[in-house]
Parts: structure tokens; C-alpha cells; sequence
């Protein structure tokens, strides 16, 4: 073998093995940067990065089918959206009494007519029916009797004549 072919095969031989030994500490460096954004306990880190320190591609490949599958920040987002979504069902209101939805604002419950809130007789501002002092205006509203819902207006029954 002529000695510029040899000299040729060491150089390509050591910039591929001088690659691979690259790519193996990028992966490793890369398995130990995303294990990191997925869990915080310490020895789950380090057996991960040693799994893909030890066994290379192979261990890379079991890295990815073991690996949590979301990062820490993903996680923080879906709880911080379930825990909004909790507090929305929390804040809607419904009629005590017919258990149907009600807005906010509404005096009597429009399906059963239940009275849900009064108006302050000083301010006219919307009190719940157990306050006893109006917080928007300080007037003492307990000695005030509540508003009664309007009575049930009959429905006109049809006969056939």
C-alpha cells in the first residue's frame, strides 16, 4: 500500500471518528438539555443522559419512548388553563331554586321566578338577598323587606269550542 493512500485513509478515518465522537456529545448534551425541561428530579436526569452517554443511538431511541411527554412548561400551561377554565364554571351563576343559568345582573329567575337579588333602596344597586348592609352605598338594608317576585301571570287556556 502506497504511503499517500495510508496517510488518506487516517485522515478520513480520524475526521469520521472525530464526527461520531461529536454527534455522541451533541446527543448527549441535547437527551440532558430536554430531560431537564421535562422533569425535575436528579437521578431520572442522570439516568437518561447515561443512557444515551452509554448506548448512543440506541439509548437515544429509548430515551424518546420513555421520555415524559411533556416539557415542565407545557405542563405549568395546561394546569394554569384548567384552573381557568375551573374558576369560569365556578364564577357562572344559577338559580337556587330551578338550578337553571342566570347572569349576574338578573333580579328574579326568568324559568321559576325566583328572586335572586333586591335593589338597594338608597343606591338602587343589586344586593344579595342575605346582605344586610348595601357595600356600595353603606345604607343598613336589613329592616328593608325584600321585593316579592312577580306573581305567575296565568296562561290563557284554549277551548275548543
Amino acid at each position: 500500500m502506497p504511503q499517500g493512500l495510508g496517510t488518506i485513509i487516517q485522515v478520513v478515518l480520524a475526521l469520521v471518528g472525530a464526527y461520531a465522537a461529536a454527534f455522541w456529545f451533541c446527543l448527549v448534551v441535547w437527551t440532558f438539555r430536554d430531560i431537564q425541561k421535562r422533569s425535575r428530579d436528579a437521578l431520572v436526569q442522570v439516568l437518561a443522559t447515561a443512557l444515551v452517554l452509554l448506548f448512543n443511538v440506541p439509548g437515544l431511541i429509548l430515551y424518546t419512548i420513555l421520555r415524559p411527554p411533556e416539557t415542565l412548561a407545557e405542563a405549568y400551561a395546561r394546569s394554569l388553563e384548567e384552573e381557568s377554565l375551573i374558576q369560569d364554571i365556578e364564577e357562572r351563576q344559577s338559580c337556587p331554586t330551578c338550578k337553571r343559568r342566570v347572569q349576574s345582573d338578573f333580579v328574579v329567575c326568568p324559568t321559576c321566578r325566583a328572586q335572586l337579588k333586591r335593589p338597594c333602596g338608597h343606591c338602587n344597586r343589586l344586593l344579595q338577598l342575605g346582605w344586610r348592609v348595601c357595600p356600595y352605598c353603606g345604607e343598613d338594608v336589613s329592616t328593608e323587606a325584600p321585593v316579592a317576585p312577580p306573581s305567575p301571570t296565568p296562561l290563557r287556556t284554549l277551548r275548543a269550542e
